[in-house]
């Protein structure tokens, strides 16, 4: 805790904090108060939805498949602060596009027409725009901090990211479209303001030419990361869960109305829990490692979210035959279901596992790898996650086609649990053979 507070209040760290947090609150305003607003006031049927949630989740991927490479190497060969600067101004463009989106959407314009693609086309450039800050926000915590304060550094940025993406949830669940949009652009100014704080990070190696062929450049990126076993593994482990994550972020707003009848209200809600879970499981990581980088809980953290999600998947069976039938709940209704204790329950301990799992692995990635690499590190899991997290929307997309109910869903994502234990437990196995070398 004395690391964590000394962290928070020194310049090297607060102000990439700062603006990391603005902009993973702004991501997650837009994207949840457009696809809320869809999916509740556009679309009429569960397999419409999953499949707007599920392409909207694809649209703001793809860019980490396609310029995470480019990305990677930007953040190794250049000053980290200049790059974050000029991202955050794009921010503000593209909050601009992706506010008249919303606008014009209140104002009852046609979807399909205008307000639909503005908002699609801000959604895919605000892709660009984490892919290219993505790297940073993690490389250059090994070049502002200890090495004995990169965990902590981890947790906390993975926390706070996680609890913004619970305060833009709500936000995007209980405000109008028409007051999101100003907010998106708002926040953007503030981002930039903060973003212009960062201390300098430049280039710790040699500056290479970057290579702007996108194919070529990332399979080599991948390649060359990968050779190291300990972060192939990381990756590979990062990458499931970022799959299962990505089937549960598509499949709530649909859960929460049909088979829950519940409001987009209580979608928003179910998405804040998810939120915290991350964010007390990060940081209870460090506690239990006490700032040492290790897989040592990875095996049992997602072994406990599997189990977890198997309970989720039988409270909502149980939901699904004695629920009400009628309209759309409220939270206050949501909240006096007797089985609406239970589910949060298990909601939380699928986060909380899920955030233990995930922080160690993304320290992992950088303190294992010389400094002037992490950059291109992130990047190359930022490719494979991406993968994964487009094979995790396109089996949703699947399941939902074959008539897979949304919370029969959860078992396959339970399974896929163990397939990132076992990815764990070689991981350990790897970090205990290299510590005893």
């Amino acid at each position: 805790m004395t690391t964590t507070t000394q962290l928070i209040r020194a310049r090297r760290f607060l102000p990439l904090f700062i603006t990391q947090l603005l902009g993973a609150f702004n991501d997650n305003l837009f994207k949840n108060a457009m696809v809320l607003f869809v999916v509740y006031n556009v679309y009429h049927s569960e397999a419409q939805e999953a499949r707007f949630s599920a392409l909207a989740s694809a649209i703001f991927i793809i860019p980490f498949f396609l310029l995470s490479a480019l990305a990677g190497q930007l953040a190794d060969m250049r000053d980290k602060a200049k790059i974050i600067r000029w991202v955050k101004f794009c921010e503000i463009l593209i909050m601009l596009v992706g506010g008249a989106g919303l606008a014009l959407a209140w104002q009852g314009i046609a979807l399909t027409t205008l307000a639909m693609p503005l908002m699609l086309l801000a959604l895919f450039a605000m892709g660009v725009h984490s892919t290219f800050f993505g790297p940073i926000k993690y490389a250059i915590l090994p070049q502002h901090l200890g090495k004995d304060e990169v965990l902590a550094g981890t947790g906390l940025v993975e926390a706070g990211t996680y609890l913004t993406v619970l305060a833009g949830t709500i936000v995007a669940g209980w405000i109008s479209v028409d007051k999101a949009a100003v907010a998106v652009v708002v926040l953007a100014l503030i981002g930039f303001a903060a973003g212009r704080q960062v201390p300098s990070a430049p280039p710790l190696g040699v500056c290479e030419p970057l290579d702007f062929h996108i194919v070529r450049a990332s399979a080599r990126l991948v390649r060359t990361t990968m050779a190291d076993r300990r972060v192939f593994l990381a990756i590979c482990a990062i990458s499931f869960f970022w799959a299962i994550g990505t089937v549960l972020f598509i499949q709530f707003p649909p859960l929460a109305k049909n088979l829950l009848n519940a409001s987009k209200e209580v979608a928003s809600l179910f998405l804040v829990i998810f939120s915290v879970g991350v964010a007390i499981g990060s940081m209870a990581i460090n506690a239990l490692l006490k700032g040492k980088v290790s897989a040592r809980y990875a095996p049992v953290s997602v072994i406990g979210m599997g189990a977890f999600l198997i309970a989720f998947e039988a409270v909502c069976g149980a939901w699904a035959a004695g629920g009400p039938s009628k309209g759309l709940m409220n939270v206050a209704d949501f909240a006096a279901q007797p089985l609406a204790l239970p589910l949060v329950g298990t909601l939380l301990g699928i986060a909380v596992c899920g955030g233990m799992f995930v922080v160690p692995l993304y320290a992992f990635l950088t303190t294992f790898v010389d400094k002037s690499q992490t950059a291109r590190t992130i990047a190359a899991n930022n490719i494979v996650n991406s993968g994964a997290m487009v094979a995790g929307s396109l089996m949703t997309g699947a399941m939902t086609l074959l008539g897979v109910a949304t919370a029969k869903q959860m078992l396959v994502v339970a399974a896929s649990c163990l397939v990132a234990a076992w990815l764990g437990h070689l991981l350990y196995r790897a970090e205990s053979v290299t510590d005893a070398a």
